[in-house]
């Protein structure tokens, strides 16, 4: 099965969100378009992506 992964939101830009993994501090941040994500959120935030869906912490 799968498990959920955590992000952080880094940035805001515009319409897109960078994510970075919350595992994975080194990582590439993930760009995101904000139409997929909940509409609250803000830089700082976490959020959980399960099941093809982004929902806060």
């Amino acid at each position: 099965m799968f498990e959920a992964c955590k992000y952080k939101v880094t940035q805001i830009d515009g319409d897109y969100a960078y994510l970075q993994k919350i595992d994975e501090e080194d990582g590439e941040p993930k760009l995101v378009a904000r139409a997929l994500l909940p509409p609250e959120i803000s830089e700082g935030c976490i959020l959980k992506y399960e099941l093809m869906q982004y929902s806060l912490e």
